[in-house]
């Protein structure tokens, strides 16, 4: 038996009830109820309703899914029934003694108050991120949370002296032409500037002076978007839309209570380089950036959105310092990215995957440009560390540089007859995002070619079969299947077999709902909300992904904090007994979506 003072000796010793107060910790220990369980003999079920907390302080306990595969094997010190505890109570998972063991049972009403009132309990055993408090900055803020919503505005018809008149009696800087609520223009001081300059009569209409069809963004984009685009863009005003609907402006003034994060001044001088030398010294800064943002508690969709957006800026740098040495295109054309570019989800290791769709008003003398422009812009990227993809997977290769027929050809082929090498094309080009040039080369495409897929039942299939061909690195046993031999060994790809399982299982949603969201955790939740998958399974999934992209994004920092070269391979012996426990959970969780997709059930079940 154990006392309340042998108890209480005990966990001062265990994180993380190590860091509570000597009341706190008396208080814990007195409420704890010690369990006896012999080998073999079950501790909880799967659905049972959890009594709380239990902490192994004697022993071995097993820890299995569902589906009755071991998650982990526990010793002493090591807590368990958390995942439960988090949400209705019942038991996600089974647990039973693999040896005699005694356990520290601590009542959940216990539990809950100490995550509640102490943050390193709350922060030790938070798994979702929901209602997680990160400090919010000009990076991670809402545009919703930035913008004025009152703005004001003018109608088409309106002459330049009444609307330079409501500026003066408004004391704005800008004003938005709106028609019937819609966002048609936008004029500045500045146009008034230049309309005084000209001479131009005070009885024309505002029209004559605005900016027709501003660039805009929707509310849910975030402010690094606004800064990056002014950045770029060079422009001091920007009108918030809602489906074509102004609901809101941002200006530089707006902005000064914010301190720019220097992601915003990577994309400044990326955008302004002189040549591909100089966007390779803004590219150098990237893993010291990356460091800082993870640092910062920032989450893994923000850091890799804002590593993601410096290769978009340096690459349309490129293309245009690319028609200022060639001169000016042909016909129009359209640059995209794949892979994590295009998903934006880079990290501080990336290559490059790219393609050119070219106006079907191309001849085949054009080529010659378009060849030359692309080797220019990938000789600049690769100068700028993004390397040659392995898989000549960029508009270099004659393949993927070709006119918008023939790539709604390559698609219309590769759903009719899915075989290995169209599955794993289909895969990567589902990812196209467009970067630079006539976006509307891409619009019909991507639906047309979602409605064709989602539509071919066999092509679906394949994909399916495709996107479990990367398995989590599971163990038989208590650990992780490791790599075996050579330069990783001991060591897990934290790539391929760890978030590439969650961008296929992404992949695949987005194929089944017809879903227009490119970026992982975006296809994720809007699967979702579309009923793709259940709300359970998203929950999970959403859960076991932000683990493993977080664990992959830590083990980048902590190696580029220590001099050494990012990469992808972590050894399971570098994190804590709780760490792995849970980042097995997570691969668990992936695996069991995995087999849902495969047997064609979805997550719905």
């Amino acid at each position: 038996m154990h006392d309340v003072s042998q108890i209480t000796s005990f966990l001062a010793r265990v994180h993380p009830y190590d860091a509570l107060s000597a009341e706190e910790l008396a208080d814990v220990a007195g409420a704890i109820e010690v369990v006896s369980v012999p080998a073999d003999a079950s501790v909880y079920d799967v659905g049972d309703t959890l009594k709380g907390l239990y902490v192994v302080a004697e022993g071995e306990v097993s820890v299995s899914d569902a589906s009755g595969a071991q998650v982990s094997q526990l010793g002493s010190g090591n807590s368990f029934a958390e995942r439960g505890l988090s949400r209705d109570g019942k038991a996600v998972t089974a647990a039973k003694a693999v040896t005699d063991a005694q356990l520290f049972l601590l009542p959940a009403s216990v539990f809950h108050r100490l995550v509640k009132e102490n943050p390193s309990v709350a922060k030790f055993f938070k798994r979702s991120r929901t209602g997680d408090s990160r400090k919010t900055d000009l990076s991670t803020a809402r545009i919703s949370e930035l913008m004025s919503r009152q703005v004001i505005g003018v109608t088409p018809g309106q002459s330049v002296q009444r609307a330079a008149q409501v500026m003066r009696e408004r004391g704005v800087s800008s004003l938005a032409v709106v028609d019937g609520g819609r966002l048609v223009g936008i004029v500045t001081v500045r146009d008034m500037t230049r309309a005084l300059a000209d001479g131009v009569s005070p009885e024309e209409k505002v029209t004559t002076l605005m900016t027709a069809d501003p660039v805009s963004l929707p509310p849910e984009a975030l402010g690094t978007d606004v800064l990056h685009t002014m950045l770029e863009r060079r422009i001091g005003h920007l009108p918030i839309t809602d489906k074509g609907t102004l609901v809101g402006i941002v200006t530089q003034t707006d902005l000064i209570r914010f301190q720019a994060l220097s992601s915003a001044q990577l994309v400044y001088d990326a955008a302004h380089a002189a040549d591909s030398a100089e966007i390779a010294r803004v590219t150098q800064r990237l893993p010291e950036l990356l460091a800082q943002l993870v640092g910062a508690g920032n989450p893994h969709e923000v850091v890799t959105r804002l590593i993601t957006d410096i290769a978009d800026a340096a690459t349309r740098r490129l293309l245009t310092l690319a028609e200022a040495a060639l001169g000016a295109p042909p016909v129009p054309y359209l640059w995209l990215a794949c892979g994590s570019q295009g998903r934006q989800e880079q990290t501080g290791v990336s290559d490059q995957d790219n393609c050119l769709i070219i106006d079907d008003a191309m001849q085949p003398e054009h080529d010659a440009y378009f060849k030359a422009l692309s080797k220019f812009v990938s000789d600049g990227l690769d100068h700028a560390g993004y390397f040659y993809c392995p898989g000549d997977m960029m508009a270099t290769a004659d393949r993927w540089r070709q006119p918008l027929a023939v790539w709604k050809d390559y698609f219309a082929k590769w759903i009719a007859k899915p075989d290995n090498e169209a599955q794993m094309l289909a895969s990567v080009m589902f990812d196209l995002r467009p970067i630079g040039g006539t976006t509307a080369l891409f619009d019909d495409l991507r639906e047309a070619t979602l409605r064709s897929a989602a539509s071919n039942s066999i092509f679906v299939a394949h994909m399916v079969s495709n996107s479990l061909k990367h398995t989590p690195p599971l163990g038989m046993f208590r650990g992780f299947a490791t790599i075996k031999s050579g330069e990783h060994k001991n060591q897990i790809d934290l790539k391929h077999n760890g978030v590439v399982p969650i961008v296929d299982l992404g992949r695949v949603y987005a194929l089944q709902g017809q879903l227009t969201a490119v970026n992982t955790r975006a296809r994720l939740v809007e699967a979702q909300e579309q009923g793709i998958i259940s709300k359970s399974g998203a929950h999970d999934l959403l859960d076991a992904y932000d683990l493993v992209a977080e664990t992959r994004l830590n083990h980048q920092a902590a190696q580029i904090r220590a001099g050494a070269k990012p990469d992808n391979f972590m050894a399971p012996t570098s994190l804590s007994d709780f760490e792995r426990s849970h980042l097995r959970d997570a691969f668990v969780v992936v695996r069991t979506m995995q087999s849902a997709v495969g047997q064609g059930k979805g997550a719905l079940g």
